[in-house]
């Protein structure tokens, strides 16, 4: 798999081809401005495959319009495999199923996974690209957006997968040779893409932020187009663009500043919860809250606790003296930081919730606000 340009292409030879999955997401987006900056000329497919979330074609259209006021040519073909696909079950094509919200790499995003997709998309582009290079009298590269930020939850998007599916492809098609596979991203993430694109647009001589605007990466935009902001897709774009310090420029159902926390708090709470980490102590929302109601798990809504066994133990993060009936809070040994501690962890999703401490006061369990979510009223 070729990352760049051999030297010789770069130094004058003929004019290099490249065919691509244009999906008219912040990853394909960037990948184009990449090729388009490195010299190649660019036939691009968008596919139909009933996706929830089709507006990320009428987005890559805007932006092939875009790039041909800006004097630059790009072949765009949209292919419809509805038919096929719409025989799949996922959340993004089947009707009735609500797209999940919260990070990127949580077990409920397993959700978004289409069955096979990336293997159906690039078995067309490979035959596109094998009549192209047969036509044109030229080799031609295939190249993916995917990157390492996909590999956790989506099998499809992984090296492995990549380097097996060129292996098939090749023994199953008389020229291979003359086709080949390029990820240039697959070992980055969308902040490295971002990066790279900003790069791409100075060299292109084209605004970064309108070339942004014209993309969709929301699973479940409004009726109008405008990102949700709470999709694992949206989460990690929206930590991407703060990550290098701007402001996004798609249109979200919220402002700015409101998905930008929306985002954090899920980071926050994938870390936690998920990683075992440890919010920053009087940070909490829940520290100094005393309102009467319950305590519930953040990640599967099971009671943990009641307000009426909250005190103010003074250590920066929720004290409670006890767990609610039926809570049945999973208690573990804990060696890190050298220590000897008590992990508590929820019965019901197996979540890291904080620890617990055998006090001369009596039992103190010291938990993550990030790991609650307070109900009121209901005791």
């Amino acid at each position: 798999m070729e990352t760049e340009p051999t030297n010789s292409q770069m130094d004058g030879g003929s004019l290099m081809k490249a065919v691509m999955a244009f999906s008219g997401g912040m990853d394909s987006t960037g990948l184009l401005l990449h090729l388009l900056s490195r010299g190649y000329s660019v036939n691009c497919i968008s596919f139909d495959y009933g996706q929830k979330h089709v507006i990320e074609i009428e987005r890559a259209k805007a932006n092939i319009d875009y790039l041909a006021g800006m004097g630059i040519t790009v072949e765009h073909e949209v292919v419809d495999l509805r038919s096929a696909m719409g025989i799949f079950h996922s959340a993004l094509t089947t009707s009735g199923y609500e797209i999940p919200e919260g990070h990127y790499e949580e077990e409920q995003m397993k959700d978004t996974v289409v069955p096979n997709r990336n293997a159906i998309f690039t078995s067309v582009l490979y035959g596109y690209a094998l009549s192209l290079a047969a036509k044109e009298g030229t080799e031609v590269e295939i190249a993916l957006g995917v990157h390492s930020g996909d590999h956790a939850i989506y099998p499809d998007c992984r090296p492995e997968f990549y380097e097996s599916v060129s292996s098939a492809f090749a023994l199953g098609n008389w020229d291979s040779d003359r086709v080949s596979l390029q990820l240039p991203y697959i070992e980055s993430d969308k902040e490295g893409i971002l990066r790279d694109s900003i790069q791409s647009c100075n060299k292109l001589g084209l605004d970064f932020d309108t070339v942004f605007a014209n993309t969709n990466t929301s699973y479940n935009p409004d009726s109008e187009g405008r990102s949700s902001g709470t999709s694992g897709a949206d989460v990690e774009r929206i930590l991407a663009f703060h990550a290098i310090g701007r402001k996004d420029p798609v249109e979200y159902v919220d402002d700015w500043s409101s998905v930008l926390d929306w985002a954090l708090k899920a980071e926050l709470r994938h870390h936690v919860m998920k990683r075992n980490g440890t919010e920053r102590p009087f940070t909490g929302e829940y520290d100094k809250h005393f309102d009467v109601g319950s305590y519930n798990c953040a990640d599967c809504g099971m009671r943990l606790f009641e307000s009426d066994s909250k005190f103010d133990s003074g250590c920066g993060w929720p004290a409670f003296s006890e767990e609610a009936a039926g809570a049945g809070i999973n208690q573990l040994t804990d060696l890190t930081h050298g220590m000897r501690r008590i992990e508590v962890r929820c019965s019901g999703c197996d979540s890291h919730l904080g620890h617990l401490f055998h006090e001369s006061r009596g039992p103190r369990y010291c938990i993550n606000s990030i790991c609650l979510e307070f109900e009121e009223g209901k005791k």
